[in-house]
């Protein structure tokens, strides 16, 4: 049975086929067209998931979308009663989308799928449902408590729910307009971000601040009960009228207007960002105590998805409260990953599949679920275009070689096998470095992803070694959680002294030591740990493992293959590109490594991403 789930006309479109319940193949659409969180219907990601599986539209068993329009439609209409009068901004926001798209969704689909034979094998599913079934039927576990928090589904926000075997049930839910993930994305565009694309980074500034502002939160803008559950205190805030995120009533409460993109960040948003970032954890730390209440005191195993599961601080915190023995997180959390789960829903739910689990190992295949390129591909690409190359037939030799170069502080684009479904690039997209650089994260950072200095980047690390470098006691592949540096490898640090001596200016406090990792050691000594295995993926375990022959040391850096502003890249196309118009030094495509130095320059363009066509 051939399911394909689709997400779509909202953020970060993408496709997931699943077959006999087993994952085939899943890709955002962003990574085809290379347009940031693409919300279009993704025909390239559906494309792409009928090639990898061999078949067509007409051989489909059922198409899944993860939202129910409807419903969405019954919100919209609340909503224009709410706000009455003012509602024109609103409906110039969300009605045409809402009218000539979203309800048409199956003619939608039909269209870009071909023939698909019978009308009946369309279907909706529910947006936490979908967000909920990304979560519990991928992970290892029989039974467990299930969160998803987001934006805004079609009514819900966020829910608790349960999952055992093949069938999940939500429990508690709270609705729109009170959002835990709207309320992030608030504090988000007040900061100067980007709403969607930058919660990363106010997560990323945080541990520069205090979080001085908790309790005024708390008091003015959410009351949140024991329980986990909480209302949003709507004066403060616009996005129900379809405008900015918050209003000069939320301004007020700050000291004045929102920082401007790319402003000097002051302390301000530095103490804003930390609160609002130790607000979300303490509302997960109740929903999760509610959870295993709600569910079964005797439920060890928690699985979390949509949008806010994506903080991998809050998640390292839940895990170090011990509420749950285990937490299980949806790779591709938000609203890509509600592809996955629509399909998944279908099959296990819907039509009674068989779930066979081990309690231990996950049916996410590492997420390594995109297109993958072989070396027969790369070596015609790089011959059709002239590019200067050496081959490594043995992959021995190429580890050896790429330890060497990170060993001398080059910066190297890996591009290797499928791509990574998600947000993370997890050793197949990545950009990778020595992480025993103080140098180093503000070079990536200023040269190579032209993004703010302040953000960190993450650790591979071998997942034998992962004790001996962080505090953390079990598994972290897909970097979905944080834990702090062992205190035997933290140095000295101030930050506080170190943020005034330099005028709230962060690159001199980025490049100061904190440990003997410096460059994936945030300012709090926390570190968005991955940890690597050789069955998951030998040949970044292969690379790392080299690394740690040559220096002593199991870890390395991993950030995601683009540029700030891009998606992660799909293509040896897009690599080399990114590669060209960056200051990387080195790029691994397959078994072939190319030398910037040995490259002709190529002349820079805005329009570049589309000097290639999409197969």
């Amino acid at each position: 049975m051939y399911i394909l789930g689709v997400s779509a006309l909202y953020h970060d479109a993408a496709a997931a086929l699943i077959k006999d319940g087993e994952i085939i193949a899943a890709a955002q659409e962003e990574r085809f067209t290379r347009i940031k969180h693409d919300s279009s219907i993704p025909k390239y990601a559906i494309a792409y998931c009928l090639q990898e599986s061999r078949i067509n539209g007409h051989e489909l068993d059922a198409v899944v979308y993860y939202d129910n329009p409807l419903l969405t439609m019954g919100r919209f209409v609340q909503n224009i009663q709410y706000v009455g009068n003012d509602c024109r901004s609103l409906l110039d926001f969300s009605l045409e989308s809402l009218v000539s798209k979203k309800m048409w969704i199956h003619q939608i689909l039909k269209q870009s799928l071909g023939q698909l034979g019978k009308e009946d094998k369309l279907f909706v599913a529910e947006h936490h449902i979908s967000h909920a079934a990304s979560a519990f039927f991928p992970s290892p576990y029989r039974k467990a408590a299930i969160i998803t928090v987001d934006g805004v589904g079609e009514y819900a926000t966020t829910t608790i729910g349960y999952g055992e075997n093949n069938h999940i049930k939500i429990l508690k839910e709270i609705d729109y307009p009170h959002s835990l993930g709207l309320l992030y994305s608030a504090f988000t565009y007040f900061c100067g971000f980007k709403v969607n694309s930058g919660d990363y980074k106010l997560m990323g500034l945080a541990p520069y601040g205090k979080p001085i502002y908790v309790q005024l939160i708390k008091e003015k803008l959410i009351s949140i009960k024991l329980d986990g559950s909480f209302r949003l205190n709507i004066e403060y805030f616009d996005y129900q009228y379809g405008r900015a995120m918050v209003n000069e009533k939320f301004a007020q409460l700050f000291g004045g207007k929102k920082r401007e993109p790319e402003s000097i960040i002051t302390q301000r948003e530095m103490d804003i960002a930390a609160s609002v970032q130790k607000v979300i954890e303490d509302v997960m730390i109740l929903l999760a105590q509610h959870a295993k209440k709600v569910v079964s005191e005797d439920i060890e195993n928690l699985v979390i998805a949509g949008g806010v599961a994506l903080n991998c601080v809050a998640n390292g915190v839940l895990c170090r409260k011990k509420i749950f023995k285990n937490i299980w997180v949806q790779p591709a959390a938000g609203d890509a990953g509600g592809a996955l789960g629509a399909a998944m829903f279908y099959y296990y739910q819907y039509c009674d599949g068989e779930r066979i689990v081990d309690e231990v190992n996950d049916k996410q295949n590492a997420s390594y679920l995109g297109p993958e390129y072989s070396n027969e591909y790369i070596e015609a690409y790089l011959k059709d275009k002239g590019y200067s190359y050496y081959k490594h037939d043995g992959y021995e030799k190429l580890y050896q070689k790429i330890a060497e170069l990170l060993d001398q502080g080059k910066v190297i684009g890996l591009f290797e096998g499928r791509m990574e479904y998600g947000p993370r690039a997890l050793g197949n997209r990545s950009i990778i470095g020595d992480p025993r650089s103080s140098e180093m994260q503000s070079k990536l950072n200023l040269k190579i992803k032209y993004r703010e200095s302040f953000r960190p980047f993450a650790p591979s690390v071998l997942e034998e070694r992962a004790k001996e470098y962080f505090e953390i006691d079990y598994k972290s592949p897909y970097m979905l959680f944080c834990a702090d540096v062992q205190e035997t490898r933290r140095k000295g640090f101030c930050l506080e002294k170190e943020i005034e001596s330099t005028n709230e200016n962060l690159l001199p406090v980025v490049s100061k030591a904190r440990s003997d990792i410096p460059a994936v050691t945030h300012v709090d000594y926390s570190a968005r740990i991955q940890t690597v295995n050789e069955r998951d993926n030998p040949i970044y375990y292969g690379i790392i493992k080299a690394f740690e022959r040559l220096t002593g040391c199991g870890v390395i850096i991993n950030t995601s293959f683009n540029v700030r502003g891009e998606p992660i890249v799909c293509t040896p196309q897009d690599a080399y590109q990114c590669f060209m118009r960056t200051e990387m030094d080195v790029l691994v495509l397959g078994n072939y490594i190319l030398y910037k130095e040995e490259q002709i320059p190529m002349e820079k363009s805005d329009n570049w991403r589309n000097e290639y066509e999409l197969d």
